[in-house]
């Protein structure tokens, strides 16, 4: 795996908020993706790559359509501490991005963000590995970014759902790579 050049680079996390990180997760911990998540920025940071936080909410004004077969969401929104970032992620100078759907794409200002950055690559992590950081990996290729998964930084779940999208989806739009392999410099 090359080492990424960390002024065309930006790491974006999906998601490591309070709301999303409880419950049973797989085929990685909630704990284990914040930590990994935790250490790639660092790593960033430290090479001075942009860091991107992504976070979700919504309200009846922002809401998805709820005329699905399987609605996950409350018609009534979801509340302020579920979109909390988990302790200790935010640092100074990080971008801090709200959306309203799975993708970090959609009805935000990130490909803003980042081309204002010079940003040509994008690594991105977090849960769920086959809903946000999928969506936001594919609008990312649809949008001619250079786009890296990291697989043992990102679950789901459940482990199925997990390696469905990192075996027959990601590699299709992305590297997918392991923790060890996202140097900078």
């Amino acid at each position: 795996m090359p080492t990424f050049d960390p002024r065309s680079t930006a790491l974006i996390l999906i998601d490591l908020q309070d709301g999303i990180v409880a419950g049973d997760k797989g085929p990685h911990s909630a704990d284990a993706v914040v930590a990994a998540g935790k250490t790639l920025a660092a790593r960033f940071r430290e090479a001075g790559a942009p860091v991107v936080l992504v976070h979700v909410g919504v309200t009846p004004e922002t809401m998805p359509s709820l005329n699905v077969d399987q609605p996950r969401l409350p018609a009534e929104g979801t509340p302020p501490a579920f979109s909390a970032l988990v302790d200790g992620l935010r640092q100074d100078g990080d971008l801090v991005v709200l959306k309203h759907h799975w993708g970090a794409f959609t009805g935000t200002d990130l490909d803003l963000l980042l081309r204002r950055r010079g940003v040509k690559t994008v690594v991105i992590a977090g849960i769920a590995t086959n809903f946000g950081v999928e969506s936001t990996a594919r609008v990312a290729w649809e949008l001619s970014y250079d786009v890296v998964v990291v697989e043992d930084a990102s679950t789901s779940r459940s482990a199925e759902l997990h390696d469905f999208a990192v075996r027959e989806i990601l590699p299709q739009i992305a590297r997918v790579v392991k923790l060890e392999a996202v140097t900078l410099s």
